[in-house]
């Protein structure tokens, strides 16, 4: 039987934390929709991680979340700047442009997932033509596809040149968790310009659920409407909600992310291939020819060769020790 432990953070079951959570919402009759005591409460823990004060939503996954909320930012005849190999661009089945009816991805490049600042000034100082899609908002990943993490002072490098034009900044957190747990602070956000931010809670250990983070006001004038059209108001809100309870009272997100992140750096330590991006959240990425992927596969590990190329080991919450040992005893092996 083929094994997943590092397939994906999705593959891996949900945290005792999370679970226990929804247990615990899981008493009473309640009112619907989100406007229950359970969201309400989780709303306040995000608004307290962020040191912010901004709406706070809950969906069901990251595709919805963030296709909803770029979806907010642009009109339909406009466009989105994004690393060319960001989420939104690569992995979504063109749900941007569905829920954003018809809005335009720009790709950017950038070494390991992160945006090249210089590669803003094309887009966002080309004239407006009728013609084609011009930018109004830019989407940034934090930890990248890559498993890289930007700083505060890269999101600034981004952000400045986007807001002195009027434009609109979404974040997506998919891997938020593991971006902090590799030292970003995420008190910063709110400062530095973002309007609208995704906090993952599926990659990070939770159940299906994921945190839209509204930091313009205006923007979530009537946002919940805009949920209800899309699928994403669910009725018994309560329980996309409960997870992050159990996940931010006890600071028990950050420290499974920790924990993850600690596995893919001793999994990188054993890698007998090379690394070919930086290991500073919970991914490995190596150079691996198809033959000995293929053995990989054989031998009962199944990863994914990913966009540049390179095979993606992830590690998750999940991951032990053991299992780290194990695949790199295997991976030595076929090296």
């Amino acid at each position: 039987m083929a094994r997943y432990d590092f397939a994906s953070d999705n593959t891996a079951p949900a945290t005792p934390e999370a679970m226990e959570a929804i247990v615990a919402a899981n008493t009473g009759f309640t009112s619907g929709y989100g406007s229950d005591p359970v969201s309400a409460r989780a709303a306040d823990l995000l608004r307290e991680t962020l040191d912010a004060d901004a709406e706070v939503r809950f969906v069901a996954s990251g595709t919805a979340a963030n296709a909803i909320s770029i979806g907010a930012l642009c009109r339909p005849f406009e466009a989105v700047l994004a690393h060319e190999h960001a989420h939104i661009c690569t992995d979504e089945t063109g749900a941007p442009g569905l829920f954003g009816h018809g809005l335009g991805l720009f790709g950017l490049p950038g070494a390991s997932g992160k945006i090249d600042p210089a590669a803003l000034a094309g887009p966002l100082n080309a004239p407006d033509v009728s013609h084609r899609q011009s930018p109004a908002a830019l989407s940034i990943t934090n930890a990248t596809e890559y498993g890289t993490v930007y700083t505060e002072g890269d999101l600034r490098a981004l952000i400045g040149p986007v807001k002195a034009k009027g434009y609109g900044v979404h974040l997506d957190g998919a891997r938020l968790a593991n971006a902090a747990a590799a030292g970003f602070d995420l008190r910063a956000i709110a400062g530095l310009g973002v309007d609208i931010l995704v906090v993952g809670g599926t990659k990070a250990g939770m159940p299906p659920t994921e945190a839209v983070v509204i930091f313009d006001r205006n923007i979530a004038r009537r946002f919940d409407a805009r949920l209800k059209q899309s699928g994403q108001l669910p009725s018994k809100g309560r329980f996309y909600a409960a997870p992050f309870i159990g996940m931010l009272a006890g600071h028990a997100l950050i420290r499974h992310a920790a924990h993850a992140n600690a596995m893919a750096r001793r999994l990188a330590d054993r890698m007998p291939f090379r690394v070919i991006h930086p290991v500073e959240a919970n991914a490995v990425f190596v150079e691996m020819d198809e033959a000995r992927l293929a053995a990989l596969h054989a031998a009962g590990w199944f990863v994914y060769r990913f966009l540049d190329g390179s095979v993606r080991f992830m590690c998750s919450w999940a991951t032990t020790e053991d299992s780290v040992d194990e695949i790199a005893e295997t991976l030595r092996s076929i090296a």
